[in-house]
C-alpha cells in the first residue's frame, strides 16, 4: 500500500517529420548561414573597438556586402566569420546614396551567397533576416515581406529607393546582415529599423547592389552627375502656374551655388527656381537626384527655369559629382 511510488510524467511523443515551414528556414540557414560575417570596426583615433554590424560574403575570394553606415569612417575593420575565426578586411569602395559598401576579406575559399531577384518579391512571402545584431553571432528572425518599393531617406539626405519593407526583426548590428527569401537568394541588405515601432524594418534591394557593385569594385565609388547646387523644394503658388501656362505645381529653389560648378557656368543664380530638366518636371530636390545618373556625365542639358517672375532656358553641363559632395 506505501510501496514505491509510480511515475506519472508521460513518456513524450516520438519526434515525427518538420513541418514544411520550418524545413524551408532551417534549408535556407543552413545554406547561407555561413556567409554572414560579423563587421567589427575601430576608431581612426584609437585601436579601440567602437561599432559592429554584419555583412554577407558574395564571392569565394572574399568580397562582403555591408551598409556604408556600418564602416564609414573606420580606422581598423575585421570579418567575424561563421566558424568564429576572425580575418582582416579592407573597404574597396562605398555608396552613401544606397548606404551599401564592398567589403574584401583576407584569405580565399569562402561560402558565398547568392545575390536573388529583389524585382521578384511579392508582398506576403517569407523574408529570413540573418545577422550579428549586439554581437550575437549568426541570428536568425522570420517574417514576411511588408511593403515594397519603399523609399528611405540616407544619412546623407539623398532617398534611397525600392526599398524592400519586412517584418522580420532587426536590431542594431544586424545593419550589413543578408535578407533571404525562401528560395536561398539574398534579396536584401538589411539597413534600418524604426525606433519605437514594431516589425517595420528595410532592406537595400539586391538589384540595386548589382549595379552598384561593378562600380565600387572599378572605381571604389559610383560616379553620378552633378550641377553644383543646393536647392529646397518650392511650392508656386495655382496664379503664378495659371499666368506662366505650365503644368508644374512645384520647382527646386536655388539656395547655393558652387563657385566654379556646372551651375555656375550655366548662370544659375541663388533665388531661381528650376522647373523642368529637358522638358521633365523637377518637383523636388530628390527628382533632381533621379535626373543625375552616370549617364547623364558629359551632356549637356536643358533646365527651365523661373527667375524673377519670368520664365528662361539655361544650357547646363553634367559633370561628375565631386567625392562626398552632398548638394545636387
Amino acid at each position: 500500500m506505501f510501496g514505491r511510488k509510480r511515475s506519472f510524467v508521460a513518456a513524450p511523443p516520438p519526434r515525427g517529420p518538420r513541418d514544411g515551414f520550418s524545413e524551408t528556414v532551417i534549408k535556407v540557414v543552413d545554406s547561407i548561414g555561413p556567409a554572414v560575417i560579423g563587421v567589427r570596426r575601430t576608431s581612426r583615433m584609437r585601436d579601440l573597438y567602437d561599432g559592429a554590424g554584419s555583412g554577407v560574403i558574395i564571392s569565394p575570394d572574399g568580397y562582403a556586402l555591408t551598409n556604408n553606415h556600418v564602416v564609414r569612417g573606420a580606422g581598423r575593420i575585421e570579418a567575424v566569420l561563421h566558424d568564429g575565426s576572425v580575418a582582416p578586411a579592407e573597404i574597396v569602395g562605398a555608396d552613401p546614396d544606397t548606404d551599401l559598401a564592398l567589403l574584401r576579406i583576407g584569405g580565399g575559399g569562402h561560402q558565398a551567397a547568392q545575390l536573388g531577384d529583389s524585382d521578384a518579391l511579392k508582398v506576403g512571402e517569407l523574408s529570413i533576416a540573418i545577422g550579428n545584431p549586439l554581437g550575437l553571432q549568426a541570428t536568425v528572425t522570420v517574417g514576411v515581406i511588408s511593403a515594397l518599393r519603399r523609399t528611405l531617406r540616407g544619412e546623407n539626405g539623398r532617398l534611397i529607393e525600392d526599398v524592400i519593407q519586412t517584418d522580420a526583426a532587426l536590431n542594431p548590428g544586424n545593419s550589413g546582415g543578408a535578407l533571404v527569401d525562401g528560395r536561398g537568394g539574398v534579396v536584401g541588405v538589411n539597413t534600418a529599423i524604426i525606433g519605437g515601432a514594431q516589425g517595420i524594418c528595410f532592406a537595400v534591394p539586391s538589384n540595386t547592389a548589382k549595379l552598384v557593385i561593378p562600380e565600387l569594385m572599378r572605381d571604389g565609388r559610383v560616379a553620378r552627375g552633378w550641377f553644383g547646387i543646393a536647392g529646397q523644394t518650392q511650392d508656386l503658388s495655382r496664379a503664378l502656374v495659371r499666368r506662366l501656362g505650365i503644368d508644374v505645381e512645384s520647382g527646386v529653389l536655388v539656395v547655393a551655388v558652387s563657385s566654379g560648378g556646372p551651375a555656375d557656368a550655366a548662370g544659375l543664380d541663388v533665388g531661381d527656381v528650376g522647373l523642368t530638366l529637358d522638358g521633365q518636371p523637377t518637383p523636388s530636390v530628390d527628382a533632381v537626384h533621379k535626373l543625375l545618373p552616370r549617364e547623364r556625365i558629359g551632356r549637356r542639358g536643358k533646365p527651365l527655369v523661373l527667375r524673377s517672375g519670368s520664365l528662361m532656358t539655361l544650357d547646363l553641363a553634367d559633370t561628375a559629382r565631386p567625392t562626398e559632395r552632398l548638394v545636387a
